[in-house]
């Protein structure tokens, strides 16, 4: 009743994620993208990185601002007789300023190519972090290709196991075996279910981890397609092909090689201090005075009158700023060294991952070849052992341990086969990326 009621469970679980709407490889991707929560932040940034850019060309526009006073006066004050008397006064008052900045020292230009290389740096880096996602994503997805095929080979394992125990049974009613086979069979069906069920739980645990991956809100009916996938058949291309194309194309690297530039606007931003600033300004404006006991023009004629115009020019010149510019140059200098090395660090890198997947791909590939040879020579031993167990030449254990050989032979080229796929999926995406 208790096997009855497992094996109950672990098809109902199967045919609940089978009967869900799945998805395919290329719609884990870009559904992942587009909502993963790090690809979102570099999304930010670049809006970011965006609005710098708009802020260093809004540096070359002219200041322009308007003002206006009004102040009133009580109680005694010095008159023009220089006596003392009680006289309320007010006055008014506006101006309009203008400031154009003529010559900043290039900082102006110089800060709106760093902007602009920040801003195409951060994109690399967008990018290269949709990179990493749809590598994760292809990696998982092939994990769950590849537990749902042990799966599989679990549930078959169990029917070969039960069948086993069918005809022993009627061996054992016709007393042509020991009462002790039949127990071993009935062991053995008990381990290959738990077996199953360890595998299920494996292939859920798969499901759920790319549920994630995908940021889904829910994991329920969540199932994904059999890959189609012809890379087998082409040839690999040399580590070194992979390497030089990826260089070129490979956003990571772009980013990085952004990074240095960066680094260089930035340090002829900070020498930008050293240069002299030029600005031209003028300005307009006019006031209103009225003193109480006194006869006092009308507002207008005032404005009229005590209208007043400037215009100037305004040099600065740097003799010494505390090295203040000096410490920056030399900030910029190490920042500059740094973003250098991190760029040599990241080619190594990359370097070493198409190497490293390289060697993986073709020994899968090797190891593939002889799994399917193992494949079939040990389903062959195991047929020959069933029949030398039916006629009484061998005993239950040599059949069991011939039927162990071919699930462990088939087990073996399923995860070789998908070892396979994947180190050639990410040698493809290095190769072919845009």
């Amino acid at each position: 009743m208790k096997k009855s009621l497992i094996f109950i469970l672990l098809f109902t679980v199967e045919a609940n994620m089978l009967s869900a709407e799945s998805w395919s490889l290329d719609s884990c991707i870009s559904y992942a993208v587009s909502h993963n929560l790090s690809v979102k932040s570099h999304e930010v940034n670049v809006m970011s990185a965006e609005l710098g850019v708009t802020e260093a060309k809004d540096q070359f526009l002219p200041n322009v601002s308007a003002g206006a006073q009004q102040s009133f006066s009580f109680g005694r004050g010095l008159t023009a007789d220089n006596m003392y008397a009680n006289r309320n006064t007010s006055q008014f008052g506006w101006s309009v300023q203008m400031s154009v900045p003529l010559f900043q020292g290039l900082r102006n230009v110089r800060n709106l190519d760093y902007a602009k290389a920040n801003f195409r740096q951060l994109v690399a880096q967008l990018e290269s972090a949709k990179d990493d996602i749809t590598l994760s994503v292809i990696a998982q997805y092939l994990q769950v290709l590849y537990y749902e095929e042990i799966y599989k080979v679990a549930l078959e394992q169990v029917r070969l196991s039960k069948v086993e125990l069918e005809r022993r049974q009627e061996l054992l009613n016709v007393g042509k075996i020991p009462e002790l086979d039949m127990l071993q069979a009935e062991a053995q069906v008990a381990k290959d279910e738990l077996t199953a069920v360890t595998s299920l739980n494996d292939w859920n645990l798969a499901l759920l981890d790319l549920a994630q991956q995908l940021e889904l809100e829910s994991s329920e009916n969540f199932s994904i397609l059999p890959l189609e996938d012809n890379v087998m058949n082409l040839p690999l291309p040399s580590t070194e092909t992979i390497y030089e194309t990826a260089l070129s194309s490979n956003n990571g690297v772009m980013a990085s090689k952004l990074n240095v530039e960066v680094a260089g606007k930035y340090l002829q931003l900070a020498k930008s201090g050293y240069l002299p600033t030029l600005s031209f300004s003028a300005g307009l404006g006019s006031s209103y005075y009225k003193t109480s006991g006194y006869m006092n023009e009308n507002f207008g004629n005032q404005m009229r009158h005590n209208l007043s115009e400037s215009l100037g020019f305004s040099l600065n010149i740097p003799i010494f700023d505390s090295f203040s510019t000096r410490n920056s140059i030399r900030r910029a200098k190490v920042q500059q060294l740094s973003a250098e090395i991190q760029l040599k660090d990241v080619e190594l890198q990359l370097y070493k991952t198409i190497q490293q997947a390289h060697a993986q791909a073709t020994a899968a590939e090797k190891r593939l070849e002889s799994s399917l040879i193992a494949e079939k020579t040990t389903g062959l031993a195991l047929d020959a052992m069933r029949e030398k167990y039916n006629y009484g030449k061998a005993n239950a254990t040599e059949f069991e341990q011939a039927k162990t050989e071919y699930i462990r032979a088939v087990s073996d080229k399923i995860q070789a086969k998908y070892e396979s796929i994947l180190r050639r999926r990410i040698l493809e995406f290095y190769y072919s990326q845009n």
